[in-house]
């Protein structure tokens, strides 16, 4: 996993992390060759200038900027920029039949870490994290703040999908959680001796009940953090099996403006795991093929396809057996939902048809869509305005053909795949989020563990526990 990254590359390949970046504050996507605003970003510089949901870009710097020039990179190129710095855009506004232009200085924006955090219900808080981001611990803070006021008892942290990014991060939000003198993760290497990471006791949330969930996109500090919530058995870890990348990674760089990432350790859980799956020199094909592997093993599936190392077992705080091998497997298995998929229906998502319709809908309904406050009010609207079969006559106008039978197999995953993309278009993530936990199998999962005060793990039985202090598979302690 060591790499080299070119000057040109660096910025884009750090911003992600930084938790901001110079630019002019929109979202956007490319439709027919044609820039379209999404959403401008609240108190950004586009905002203070006037551009809207809804416009186009047509010209950057006095130049046209339509048709086959307009790619994704070569947007980001022309509208981010040194802070400080002029851009002037040239706006189509629906309704408008003058060409609209106006000059932006760009500023800083902030990349969110934690798409939603919210109270799931009168006792239970929901918190999706994206990354692991130079802001993201202070993120946290303010969101567990907020789910303490409305009297929070228990909280679901979302690490699904989430690739990593800062270790250091990832151990100071797992310190909100542990009492003094908990290992949180050690690092080790060839020539890197072993390094502990212990908590210090004083996390705010101490003695809330935490649920986290992860799958096979989870990776890196996602595992660090789930990892410790395991192995010490503050909480219950529920969804699939974790990416499987624990490897300490430093950054060089150089004086041309290009760094190389150079790998120079292992991750290691509190009772001894490495999270680093095993890879062989010489068959990289097999380590890079391995989610599909574990896909076509019917891992996603099936608990009872997952083949557990029984060389490779420890012990947690309390003698549960956990299993090394790579990744971190969850306490409770949620296999993914394969109820209502149909070929139709995987070819419209495939090919980018429920997006492109979404995108289309929101913005020929824009005026209307946008006087309702609530996600709720804007569902009970969508549901009777047809949409599947406004969708079924867009996808056939692209090419698709109509498969009624199957179309309506695949009704549930349609809904919640174009009504959830409207409610993003027309309002943001968290009502996006929001919306597909109410149907979410991991999440009504968490919750009932939840409602059933089972977050905190409990002992094996005493025969069936092997755990003995001072062994090689003990947990191991922080010095």
């Amino acid at each position: 996993h060591s790499s080299y990254i070119p000057a040109k590359d660096l910025e884009a390949a750090n911003a992600d992390l930084k938790g901001s970046f110079s630019g002019i504050g929109i979202q956007f996507t490319i439709q027919e060759d044609t820039i379209h605003i999404n959403s401008v970003i609240p108190g950004g510089p586009s905002e203070k200038v006037g551009l809207m949901a809804g416009d186009r870009i047509i010209e950057v710097d006095d130049s046209a900027f339509v048709g086959k020039i307009v790619t994704n990179n070569e947007a980001m190129r022309r509208l981010k920029g040194p802070k400080g710095s002029e851009v002037k855009l040239g706006i189509f506004r629906p309704g408008e039949k003058e060409t609209l232009h106006f000059s932006i200085i760009r500023g800083d924006i902030p990349v969110k870490s934690i798409d939603a955090a919210y109270m799931i219900n009168d006792k239970f808080g929901y918190m999706q994290i994206n990354k692991f981001g130079e802001t993201t611990y202070p993120e946290m803070l303010i969101a567990l703040a907020k789910l303490h006021q409305e009297r929070c008892q228990g909280v679901i942290i979302d690490l699904r999908g989430n690739t990593g990014g800062y270790m250091g991060s990832a151990i100071q939000m797992v310190n909100e959680f542990l009492p003094k003198g908990n290992l949180i993760v050690y690092t080790e290497g060839r020539n890197a001796p072993r390094e502990n990471y212990p908590s210090n006791g004083t996390g705010s949330s101490q003695h809330l009940p935490i649920i986290v969930l992860t799958d096979e996109g989870s990776a890196s500090a996602s595992e660090i953090f789930a990892g410790a919530i395991q192995d010490n058995d503050r909480g219950l870890i529920i969804g699939r099996r974790s990416f499987g990348k624990g490897l300490v990674q430093q950054p060089i760089e150089f004086t041309d403006g290009s760094a190389i990432r150079l790998t120079i350790a292992r991750y290691y859980t509190p009772s001894g795991r490495c999270i680093q799956k095993p890879y062989s020199k010489g068959k990289d094909e097999n380590y890079e093929m391995d989610i599909l592997t574990r896909y076509e093993n019917g891992e996603f599936f099936s608990q009872d396809s997952i083949k557990q190392d029984e060389s490779h077992i420890y012990y947690t705080s309390i003698g549960r057996p956990v299993y090394g091998g790579g990744g971190i497997m969850p306490d409770i298995f949620v296999p993914q939902d394969t109820t209502g998929v149909t070929s139709y229906f995987t070819m419209a998502v495939n090919r980018g048809l429920t997006r492109q319709f979404c995108f289309q809908y929101t913005d020929q309904n824009r005026k209307k869509l946008q006087t309702f406050e609530t996600s709720e009010k804007l569902l009970q609207y969508l549901k009777k305005q047809n949409i599947l079969e406004k969708f079924a006559r867009f996808a056939e106008s692209k090419g698709l053909k109509r498969r009624n039978i199957l179309m309506y197999k695949s009704k549930e995953l349609f809904d919640r795949a174009l009504y959830g993309n409207i409610i993003y278009n027309v309002m943001d993530m968290e009502n996006y989020v929001k919306y597909l936990n109410e149907s979410d199998p991991t999440v009504l999962k968490a919750l009932e563990m939840l409602e059933a005060g089972k977050s905190f793990p409990e002992a094996p039985e005493p025969n069936t526990a092997i755990h003995h202090e001072g062994e090689e598979k003990a947990v191991a302690k922080a010095n």
